[in-house]
């Protein structure tokens, strides 16, 4: 089964009660959309942007923005479709179908760039999630920014506790990524950007990213 069928088939049914469940244990999300700053008039791509919550709450928080997501599902794009046209953000929020490993932004949504980028708690669910990261920086113009947040290490957190979630969260195709500092650091040396990090919440969770230099 490939990665996007497999998606559809995990989501066929829990998207209709994914944001009432996930926001008990996705922590992190609002805060990265509280920083992201875009600058007036600029734009914003979501990669797996799945029931369409982010992007919404981004639209609320920066009215000025344009905003864009992207996620290999169907289904999850179908429950973020009619969200975005509930929430009045039609004219707002651009939907794609596309594989966060590699999409093509210009077909897709008429650029190739965007002031910021951001990936929550996605690329734990990307089987080649260090190509879905290349993908990202790519996405990013000069002097915009991506913004990660995702299940981290629960390295200052019980023993017992880490084990428990992480068998949880494999019951759902999620494998918190214990490379992924290292492998943003290797990519803002990469693309000529500046990595950032860190652990959030004694470790449930890491926020990082890039500021890719200006042009």
């Amino acid at each position: 089964m490939d990665h996007r069928s497999l998606m559809d088939g995990v989501y066929r049914w829990q998207r209709h009660i994914y944001d009432a469940t996930r926001k008990y244990y996705l922590l992190g999300r609002d805060g990265l959309i509280a920083d992201l700053d875009p600058p007036t008039g600029g734009t914003v791509l979501e990669i797996g942007c799945g029931t369409g919550r982010n992007l919404i709450a981004v639209g609320k928080a920066w009215p000025a923005a344009t905003l864009h997501g992207v996620d290999i599902s169907e289904a999850m794009l179908a429950t973020a479709r009619a969200s975005v046209v509930k929430a009045g953000m039609g004219d707002r929020i651009t939907l794609a179908q596309g594989d966060a490993c590699g999409f093509d932004a210009r077909a897709l949504f008429g650029r190739a760039t965007f002031d910021r980028v951001f990936i929550s708690y996605a690329l734990s669910m990307i089987p080649d999630w260090e190509a879905a990261l290349r993908q990202a920086a790519r996405c990013v113009a000069p002097g915009g920014r991506l913004e990660i947040v995702d299940f981290g290490q629960q390295e200052r957190l019980p023993a017992l506790w880490k084990r428990a979630l992480f068998g949880w969260l494999g019951a759902f195709h999620v494998a918190p990524r214990a490379g992924l500092r290292a492998a943003v650091e290797r990519l803002a040396q990469d693309v000529g950007g500046v990595a950032q990090s860190r652990a959030l919440y004694r470790g449930y969770a890491v926020r990082g990213g890039l500021i890719r230099a200006e042009a």
